[in-house]
This record gives C-alpha cells, sequence and structure tokens, in this order.
C-alpha cells in the first residue's frame, strides 16, 4: 500500500508522537485493511522511522489492537464532560457525540466492527466484551444509575445487549444507507430510555413476581 509523500518530520513529546501514530494507524486501517497495511506504510504516512512504532506499540499486531481499542471504548471524559442535566438530555448529548465521531472515524470504525476484526480473533473478542462492559458502567453513569443496586446485573447485560444493537445500527446508517443520522440518533436515543424507563422496571417486576408465586423456590412463607 503506497501512503503518498513523506511529511516533515516534527519535533513532538513523546504522548503527541504516540497519539499522532495511532491517528495515523486508525485513517490507513479504515482505508485500507490489516493485511493491506504495513509498518512502513504508518511510519511513513506519520513521519517517524519503523522502530519508532516498535517501540510504543510493539509492533503492527499490536498497534492495529490499539486501534480497535481505541474505536470501540467510551472514554471516561465523554461521560465527565456531560451537563449536570436530567438523564434524558444527558443521555442523548452522550449518543450525540458518540455519532460525530463514529461519522468522522467512519472507514476505521467499520474496520473496528467489521468481519475482519470481528473473525473469531480472541483478542478483538476481549477488547469487545471489554468495550461492553465499559459501556454498561458508562451508561450508567450517563443516566445518574450508578447507585442501582436491585437488578444490576440484569440491567448491565441488557445495557451490554444495547451495545451489540449499536454496531448494528451503525452499520444500517454508514453500509446499507437504510437509516440517515437525524433516524439512527432517534433510534439510538429512544431504544436506551425505553430500556431504562420501561424495559428494565418491567423485569424488575417480573423477577420480584416469580419470587413470591406458589410453586417458587423463592417464594415466602
Amino acid at each position: 500500500m503506497t501512503s503518498g509523500a513523506q511529511p516533515t518530520r516534527r519535533r513532538l513529546e513523546p504522548a503527541e508522537r504516540k497519539a499522532e501514530i495511532l491517528a495515523v494507524a486508525r485513517r490507513l486501517f479504515g482505508a485500507g485493511s490489516y493485511a493491506s497495511v504495513s509498518t512502513s506504510d504508518i511510519a511513513a504516512a506519520a513521519g517517524v522511522a519503523r522502530p519508532l512504532i516498535n517501540h510504543y506499540f510493539g509492533g503492527k499486531r499490536e498497534l492495529y489492537l490499539e486501534v480497535v481499542r481505541q474505536m470501540v471504548i467510551v472514554p471516561a471524559p465523554v461521560v465527565e464532560a456531560l451537563p449536570d442535566e436530567p438523564m434524558e438530555r444527558r443521555l442523548e448529548i452522550g449518543i450525540e457525540r458518540w455519532i460525530e465521531v463514529v461519522e468522522r472515524n467512519r472507514d476505521a470504525w467499520l474496520t473496528a466492527i467489521g468481519p475482519e476484526a470481528a473473525g473469531r480473533d480472541p483478542e478483538i473478542e476481549r477488547i469487545l466484551l471489554e468495550a461492553d462492559e465499559i459501556a454498561a458502567d458508562r451508561v450508567l453513569a450517563a443516566a445518574l444509575m450508578t447507585g442501582v443496586t436491585e437488578g444490576r446485573e440484569p440491567l448491565r447485560a441488557m445495557i451490554r445487549s444495547y451495545g451489540g444493537m449499536v454496531r448494528a445500527a451503525s452499520r444500517e446508517w454508514l453500509v446499507r444507507g437504510t437509516l440517515d443520522r437525524a433516524q439512527l440518533r432517534t433510534f439510538l436515543v429512544e431504544s436506551i430510555l425505553g430500556l431504562l424507563k420501561l424495559t428494565y422496571p418491567a423485569v424488575l417486576a417480573e423477577t420480584n413476581g416469580a419470587r413470591t408465586r406458589p410453586g417458587s423456590s423463592r417464594s415466602t412463607v
């Protein structure tokens, strides 16, 4: 894969240089594939020596995994920066910001969640599982529900399932074109609000009802 003219090297702090290499890798992997992009391509496009990539990331494989992790894991500052408003508004803002990130990094996002990434690769699978766990925490924080204890694990399971739906919906928007941006936003906002305000209470009621039904092993005497 060719990467065009090599950019002029600039003196950067290590953290800035690492972030720049990641940004270049995100763009190149998004435009091509893991197999078609080499560390030489990334080094040339980033204006660094190839050994520097190994120094920061360990190699192409580790750099690719970091790109996937960066794309699918919701960073804590996204939630921490939400305004002090009702949960409905906080979730709307959070989802809008997520859509903006995916829109800016369309190709990299599709690469991160696409068949090549999720093709039964144990390390990618672990990253996606980690992303779902972190996303559940972020959603609870955005919804001001971090203190929920009753039915917490079923609630987290439902939010993790919502995360899978989010990835599928993003493909409908970006690949199939069956949802436009506004429709996607409404779908995701209303779905998570329905989950938290209607589905979760219904699951709690079902669970509590099962505990008191005649013949239940949990029924009270």
